[in-house]
């Protein structure tokens, strides 16, 4: 497949992350709380699917493992704001078999092998693990939100989600700086920014509760 097609699917997932940071930011900024509107959830569900097509497409491991972590994460968010039900029945089928569809077709047309997931000649093993490790530590925000949100019954984005995306967002930085990849750097960049900026507007939140 073209390079340039490949990289636009990795721009438009993107555009989509970023863009639900921003719609997030700004309603954020006029309430001087932070929010979650169930439409950051729908755009995080759509750019993932993206972005997990991308790392395919570019034998990325790394990006692959990030996303399939953080899915089905988002789906459950749709689900405690009661807006996955309204999603009709046959796409949120697809949409929970997805990840495994493509891995399935990929081995059943030969286009794809076990070894390309942990070898590739453009990604040394210690860039590789630099990779794992980031996507890790970006993933362990959605899993400390579930948590969280599940213990109070609500989809919330306590401040611990944004001090991970902070350090998260800054690991893969560096190894989309080493990768020479400039979807990871597009994204993250703009992400560092609002991330700090969410973290300040949480702990003035908390500072006036208390």
């Amino acid at each position: 497949m073209n390079s340039w097609l490949i990289y636009s699917v990795g721009f438009l997932a993107q555009l989509l992350f970023s863009g639900r940071s921003v719609f997030q930011w700004v309603l954020s900024e006029k309430s001087k709380k932070v929010l979650t509107p169930s439409l950051f959830w729908k755009m995080s569900l759509v750019a993932s699917f993206l972005m997990f097509l991308y790392g395919y497409l570019r034998s990325d491991f790394a990006i692959m493992l990030g996303q399939t972590l953080i899915y089905f994460i988002y789906i459950r968010n749709l689900q405690l704001q009661g807006e996955w039900s309204k999603i009709h029945k046959v796409l949120r089928v697809f949409l929970w078999i997805f990840p495994l569809i493509i891995v399935i077709l990929g081995f059943n047309n030969n286009i794809y092998d076990a070894e390309r997931l942990f070898r590739n000649d453009a990604i040394p093993a210690w860039l590789l693990i630099l990779g794992i490790v980031s996507q890790v530590v970006f993933t362990l925000r959605f899993i400390y939100q579930w948590i969280y949100s599940e213990k109070q019954k609500e989809s919330l984005l306590p401040l611990g989600f944004w001090l991970l995306s902070l350090i998260g967002s800054t690991l893969i930085i560096i190894y989309g700086i080493f990768r020479l990849d400039p979807v990871l750097l597009a994204g993250h960049l703009f992400g560092v920014v609002m991330y700090a900026r969410n973290m300040i507007i949480l702990r003035k939140e908390l500072r006036v509760d208390n």
